[in-house]
């Protein structure tokens, strides 16, 4: 796969094990762009899929997606640099949940600025440096779907990923680009651990498993899956 492949949150979870899949896979990209903020966690897995990709490039970028000029600036600097950018995985998020009488608005801001803005931005600003994308995939919640008590602020920026990635997905079709919406259920990942502190993370849907159908769609059969929103859950 003479492609390249860019995920955003690619430090842990879901970001981290679509990179993986991808790497490993039979058909590897020419190259493989993480986006992360700095952490322990990021360079060690940075060192893990350096001693494994034998045919990929990994190229990594520290980043706080909050930071919307930065987000330009790393856009432009990946379009110079990096040539187009074929598949397009939106995977970071954030979320602080409490009550709506204890929701800081700075809070609130941050969590759209990452879970929307940041995706919005890195398609618009790849699109202006002329990007053809074969794939975008957006990755939103069921949260998204029916609102949950305490989660208003993740709630609401993952309802309105959904919303954006149809306008995309119709808006993107004239120039062969497919956008797909993924929506998981319960998985286990550093973000649920925040939002559900008491649950087993072994009972529940685990990072690999979305990473497995994100593979999916950028493979020939993905192109048979006509859905804004796709819903992945145990």
């Amino acid at each position: 796969m003479s492609k390249t492949l860019l995920v955003t949150g690619a430090s842990k979870g879901i970001g981290l094990e679509t990179v993986r899949r991808f790497v490993a896979g039979d058909d590897p990209p020419a190259k493989a762009i993480l986006v992360a903020r700095p952490s322990a966690e990021y360079s060690e897995a940075l060192k893990e899929l350096a001693s494994v990709s034998s045919s990929t490039e990994i190229v990594s970028y520290e980043l706080d997606l909050a930071d919307r000029d930065a987000v330009l600036d790393l856009v432009r600097t990946i379009a110079s640099d990096h040539g187009n950018v074929d598949l397009l995985v939106n995977n970071a998020g954030y979320t602080k949940p409490v009550p709506i009488q204890q929701i800081d608005f700075a809070d609130f801001e941050r969590t759209m600025a990452v879970n929307v803005y940041a995706p919005f931005t890195f398609v618009q600003e790849l699109l202006h440096q002329g990007n053809h994308f074969e794939l975008i995939v957006n990755i939103a919640s069921t949260a998204g779907i029916n609102g949950r008590s305490g989660w208003l602020t993740y709630s609401a920026s993952k309802a309105a990923v959904i919303n954006m990635s149809e306008v995309m997905r119709e808006e993107l079709a004239i120039y062969g680009t497919r956008v797909v919406c993924i929506s998981p259920g319960r998985t286990a990942t550093a973000l649920r651990r925040v939002l559900a502190p008491d649950e087993d993370p072994s009972t529940i849907m685990q990072p690999g498993d979305v990473a497995t159908v994100i593979e999916m769609l950028a493979s020939p059969v993905g192109r048979f899956v006509d859905s804004a929103n796709l819903v992945v859950r145990q």
